[in-house]
């Protein structure tokens, strides 16, 4: 069994299929909120589960939409207007493979004129631009967007068990979000992120007992 690469990755909808999901999700969910850079993180994960011939992550820049900031973004990036602000809206790819999508408010006076051309002129992802500020993430929101076993599942449904598809898991675009203000080295505030991770994650054949 193998993933499309046209489509959603191929899970077999069996017990084994949705733990084995579910781990992996969790794994790279905690993978990221104990990393200074989730790009590097996603660069790993392409390159360990072989989701690309070059595990290379590159920002591919979405236009128009654009997103303005609240008060509480404000507030947390510590400037007093938008005016203060760029913003960002990134697919990170591995290949062909959306392994995220992530809208990006920052404070380009915050950083260095190459920083600032290469996130206005290149696919280069925020946190490989701004490495140079060794910079770290607090994430003040997490959660989980899909689950492949219902609540409870330990001790429900022992009577009936469910019904399975021979199509797959019905894996949705969407598996879990986070969202994080980044700081320099210095614990100066730049930029804040919203991130969706992409069922692409995902998008190997697994090898199940």
């Amino acid at each position: 069994m193998s993933a499309d690469p046209g489509g959603a990755p191929f899970w077999p909808d069996t017990g084994a299929g949705r733990l084995a999901a579910l781990a992996l999700i969790q794994t790279l969910n905690a993978e990221l909120l104990a990393s200074r850079s989730a790009t590097l993180v996603l660069e790993k994960w392409c390159r360990d589960y072989r989701l690309a011939a070059e595990p290379r992550i590159v920002a591919e820049r979405a236009r128009g939409g654009h997103r303005a900031p609240d008060a509480e973004q404000l507030q947390r990036l510590g400037v007093a207007s938008a005016a203060e602000l760029k913003y960002r809206r990134v697919r990170l790819k591995c290949g062909g493979r959306v392994l995220s999508e992530a809208d990006n408010w920052y404070v380009p006076a915050r950083l260095t004129a190459e920083m600032n051309r290469l996130l206005d002129t290149t696919d280069t992802p925020f946190g490989k631009a701004v490495a140079p500020l060794e910079p770290y993430r607090r994430t003040y929101s997490a959660r989980l967007l899909w689950s492949p076993l219902p609540d409870n599942w330990a001790v429900a449904g022992r009577d009936e068990p469910p019904a399975r598809s021979p199509a797959g898991l019905a894996v949705p675009a969407g598996l879990f979000e986070h969202r994080a203000v980044l700081y320099t080295r210095d614990n100066l505030p730049f930029s804040e992120v919203h991130e969706v991770y992409q069922r692409d994650v995902l998008g190997f054949a697994p090898r199940l007992p």
